[in-house]
């Protein structure tokens, strides 16, 4: 007796079709499975044959072989086991219907027969429903995340047993969906926001620009100048997710296991590592390829607090995700490639004790410590920093000051919402969102200059001994500040205010 059904597994984000061929002859009662399966699909077999019995069907006592097809792509997870389960007992006429080929099987099995949630169960159906599969039987506990997209049936089971009896039409499951503009239209609540800080305008002002095109921004001050807290709320006003934007980043935290409660992502994720963190963990890797924090910071913020304190390596390592918006992890069978478009806001202090330069607390620092300290932010990596902000210490008089007059983040939001259209409808049709994400040809389309503002780049460009890279970063910071002054040209007025987020080119290295 033969039986065929499909199943799927992951490579990096992406999903294969597997046929899950199924073989009962005569012989010694023994099951194997072939065609290229690591251990955690070997060691299904143990689960499959204990959920078939405790769920009240026979376990035939024959020579059961399963091959996994195609023979020559690894596989791995548990995901295999419903499949594997389903096969077996088609093939023992247990399940009558054989027509199954529209069908996909997701789910790990449970000794008791329960049907587990797996990891990784978005980008699966959105792999299978481009493969052109109109139909998957998931776990219960995964149908949240999954039942938003169209195109494709979502059938969810809690136990083996049910799903037998569906596909025995003995019991009916309506495809599960979920309203997407109810998500979506849910106003965000944050803990932290703009009206909590007290002075700092200048900071505020350099977030807001940060926020609106998406630039990269580094705060530089003392201890106790409010860069942390300033940093921690710009989530507070990105603009709200698409819907798109929301796949996009729940299937990266799908396959890393870290949705809560199994349900799509509604707010711009904001990743804090410590500076202990490795290399790999921050740009992903490992021996079963998985994202790192670059790539769960993905339509974020990536915060790193105290820059200078992480590894000099992992630093380094940042350079490829933060111009290229991807992460490439090679191995010799294949290469994983994962997203990291996100926003890099790192704060650091002038020097290791923290007071260089500060008008009241002496710095205790030699110059070779301070020398040290700064060069483990090499150039390369400054460079591919936007904005460079100094952070003075807040005065009395700010911490006194009423917060009634203080501008809040709805309202700071607002106008990102309102440049961030702008930049939408400039580069509809040329897959850019923001203006940090703009090459050096749509910067010369976009961000060109009048004879004032190109006398004074040219100025800034030659007294700095900035590199192209800085030239191309403080035009597209231009384009951003036109943007939120609702200027369809930059003025020389945007090109000043961009030179002066250039304070480590200038100052420091």
């Amino acid at each position: 007796m033969l039986s065929k059904v499909k199943t799927c597994v992951l490579q990096g984000l992406e999903g294969h079709i597997i046929d899950v061929e199924v073989d009962i002859s005569n012989g010694l009662p023994q099951l194997s499975i072939v065609g290229l399966a690591d251990m955690s699909i070997k060691e299904s077999k143990e689960r499959v044959r204990s959920a078939i019995k405790n769920s009240g069907f026979k376990f035939p006592l024959s020579r059961i072989t399963i091959n996994l097809a195609p023979a020559n792509l690894k596989k791995e997870g548990s995901q295999i086991d419903l499949a594997i389960a389903i096969g077996i007992l088609k093939a023992t006429e247990v399940i009558e219907n054989s027509d199954t080929d529209d069908t996909c099987f997701i789910g790990e099995l449970s000794l008791d027969g329960r049907v587990n949630k797996i990891n990784g169960a978005l980008p699966i159906i959105i792999s299978l429903r481009e493969l052109g599969v109109r139909r998957v039987v998931i776990p219960s506990s995964n149908k949240e995340e999954c039942s938003a997209l169209e195109g494709i049936d979502i059938i969810p089971v809690d136990t083996l047993t049910q799903a037998v009896t569906y596909l025995n039409d003995q019991t009916k499951i309506e495809p599960y969906k979920t309203d997407i503009t109810k998500i979506f239209d849910q106003e965000e609540d944050f803990s932290e926001r703009f009206e909590d800080i007290k002075g700092q305008e200048g900071a505020k002002r350099a977030m807001e620009i940060a926020a609106a095109g998406g630039h990269n921004i580094i705060f530089i001050g003392p201890p106790g100048s409010g860069k942390t807290m300033i940093a921690k709320r710009i989530t507070s006003i990105l603009p709200k997710l698409t819907f798109e934007e929301s796949l996009e980043i729940t299937k990266i935290y799908s396959i890393s296991g870290l949705l809560e409660d199994n349900k799509l992502i509604k707010k711009r994720p904001f990743r804090s590592p410590h500076h202990t963190i490795t290399p790999v963990a921050l740009v992903g890797g490992g021996r079963n390829p998985k994202p790192g924090e670059v790539s769960l910071s993905h339509y974020g913020v990536l915060f790193l607090d105290e820059f200078p304190e992480f590894n000099k390596s992992a630093i380094e390592i940042l350079r490829q995700p933060m111009e290229d918006g991807i992460v490439t992890v090679s191995r010799v069978s294949s290469t994983f490639t994962f997203p990291s478009q996100f926003v890099l806001v790192g704060t650091m202090n002038p020097c290791p004790c923290g007071f260089f330069g500060d008008p009241l607390k002496e710095c205790t620092c030699s110059q070779r410590s301070i020398d040290n300290y700064l060069s483990k932010i090499s150039s390369p990596i400054l460079d591919r920093i936007d904005l460079h902000i100094e952070v003075k210490p807040v005065k009395y008089s700010d911490l006194e000051k009423d917060n009634k007059d203080v501008e809040t983040s709805k309202d700071i939001r607002g106008r990102v919402n309102r440049a961030r259209n702008i930049q939408i409808k400039r580069y509809r049709g040329k897959n850019i969102f923001s203006n940090s994400e703009l090459g050096v040809r749509d910067i010369e389309m976009y961000c060109k200059l009048d004879k004032s503002s190109s006398n004074l780049l040219e100025l800034a460009f030659d007294n700095l001994g900035l590199s192209a890279r800085a030239y191309n970063k403080i035009l597209k910071v231009s384009r951003t500040i036109a943007d939120l002054d609702l200027s369809e040209n930059i003025k020389d007025i945007h090109i000043a205010e961009a030179i002066q987020y250039r304070s480590l080119d200038r100052k420091y290295w």
